[in-house]
């Protein structure tokens, strides 16, 4: 688990090293302004780009042909990378719904804002995670609401 969300954090990285420009948003400016809204719009449509590349490289090597490892300890490795491989894309396959959301509620002007409370989440919550729809603290009574209801 820990190695596919590694995996999303790198993709991720690789956006903001790609976007134009050295613009930060900042807490000096009023919240969500024009400039926050079209950095984070910008990162989410280089963050898609980025996973969609990713996914054309996955696609290209599988469509190469088989897996024609001779030893059977070889083909077993491979399999599983690509087990690996595949489950990694799905769960970006996901993501990419999650980065299209975020990108409909720039444009209706909710992006930035806790979708339980309607408080501001924070520049910081949205710079590491820019799909995030809560505030931390929503986020963790959430967790705590579900893991109670997981455990009855």
């Amino acid at each position: 688990m820990a190695g596919v969300l590694s995996d999303e954090i790198d993709v991720l990285a690789k956006a903001r090293r790609a976007m134009p420009g050295d613009y930060l948003p900042s807490e000096d400016e009023p919240y969500m302004c024009e400039a926050q809204q079209d950095y984070f719009r910008r990162l989410l449509l280089e963050w898609k780009k980025s996973i969609l590349s990713a996914s054309e490289n996955t696609l290209s090597a599988l469509q190469e042909g088989p897996i024609r490892e001779p030893d059977l300890n070889d083909r077993a490795s491979s399999e599983t990378d690509w087990s690996i491989e595949l489950r990694t894309r799905d769960r970006q396959r996901k993501l990419i719904a999650k980065i299209d959301a975020a990108m409909r509620r720039i444009d209706e002007g909710e992006y930035g804002y806790c979708e339980v409370t309607g408080e501001p989440i924070g520049l910081g919550r949205l710079i590491a995670r820019p799909i995030a729809t809560m505030t931390v603290e929503a986020q963790q009574a959430h967790e705590r609401r579900e893991k109670v209801s997981r455990d009855n």
